[in-house]
């Protein structure tokens, strides 16, 4: 079954959530007068505000989906073994196949490699089967009049009437999570605001139905993110059982950042992990790259990751996703097995 990444993040948040607070004093009419009121003086026009918000009731499922998340339990090995089955790859195989014009072109226009942008898209989306099916003003009108993150979702309810007032979506095609992240890609609506493309050149950045815009769309997020064109993200590596006795004092784990970068340790040279024992999985020496990389560590597996995996985390910042992301990327650019190919072609 797909796991939407933005619920992945919910999840490991949920300590961080406050109690239920009382509901609001204001009724929800109330509260969304107040709303309309507020988007005009932000530009929005009288009649994207007649079409998205008349007759708007908050929708109860929405704060039961909120307020029920289960927590995760799963380690970092599990989770991937989970996540990367073979269907998965293969699949993941067959798509770059089949966009492979589209996608040599979108990548060398933004610099992210063909896998990466396929990963993220079969993550996010479960390879364009899923782009939400909840109504996005409504969704995000419901989380922004709950009081525990109304300030967090009022900002993105007005970026979402900005976009329905750009005429990129009419208001019944906008819908997404139950979070209200949009499209194949699952933006926020600020992050639609700040990322997503046109590309296919008709006037509307369709991050719904238009794979073109799908995938430039993402291309453009991990570039203004800060992906390094001709860079990979890591690799997975060999760590002999000594090292991680003296692991505190050669590389000590960060102390700020997200969950994810606080399960990293601090960046050393790749010289250094070398001489510390570090290989690949083949056994085989590091690269003689002038590039720093942070190490990672499951059960049993480990990684180390480069200054490019950080974009991944600005995608979605918990380790179990960039790694299936990085992983999958790099699984993508196989060729499907030829009786896959076949049966994908038909």
């Amino acid at each position: 079954m797909h796991v939407a990444s933005l619920t992945l993040a919910l999840v490991l948040l949920l300590q961080q959530i406050p109690p239920v607070s009382p509901l609001p004093p204001q009724s929800f009419d109330e509260w969304l007068n107040g709303v309309r009121a507020e988007a005009l003086t932000r530009g929005i026009s009288e009649a994207t505000l007649d079409r998205a918000l008349t007759g708007l009731e908050p929708l109860e499922i929405v704060i039961q989906r909120d307020r029920s998340q289960a927590e995760l339990v799963k380690t970092l090995d599990q989770y991937l073994k989970e996540r990367l089955t073979r269907q998965t790859i293969v699949k993941a195989q067959q798509e770059r196949a089949a966009h492979a014009t589209l996608l040599k072109e979108i990548s060398e226009k933004y610099g992210v490699p063909q896998g990466i942008l396929i990963a993220v898209w079969g993550i996010e989306s479960n390879f364009g089967r899923f782009s939400g099916v909840r109504p996005t003003i409504a969704t995000l009108a419901t989380l922004a009049y709950d009081p525990r993150r109304s300030t967090m979702f009022r900002a993105e309810l007005f970026d979402a009437l900005k976009i329905l007032d750009s005429g990129d979506v009419e208001p019944a095609a906008m819908r997404g999570s139950w979070a209200g992240a949009l499209g194949q890609p699952q933006f926020m609506p600020s992050s639609f605001l700040l990322y997503a493309q046109d590309y296919d050149g008709d006037g509307k950045r369709d991050i719904w139905q238009s794979q073109p815009d799908v995938f430039a769309s993402i291309a453009n997020y991990m570039t203004a993110h800060g992906w390094q064109k001709g860079q990979t993200w890591g690799r997975e590596v060999k760590v002999p059982a000594s090292l991680f006795e003296r692991l505190p004092e050669e590389a000590p784990m960060q102390t700020t950042g997200c969950l994810a970068r606080r399960q990293m340790t601090a960046p050393l040279a790749l010289s250094a992990w070398k001489k510390l024992g570090v290989r690949t999985v083949t056994g085989a020496a590091l690269p003689a790259a002038d590039v720093e990389a942070s190490l990672i560590s499951g059960d049993r597996r480990h990684f180390l990751v480069y200054p490019n995996y950080q974009a991944i985390l600005e995608y979605n910042c918990v380790n179990a996703y960039g790694l299936s992301v990085a992983l999958l990327g790099d699984r993508a650019m196989q060729p499907p097995p030829a009786k896959a190919a076949a049966r994908h072609r038909k």
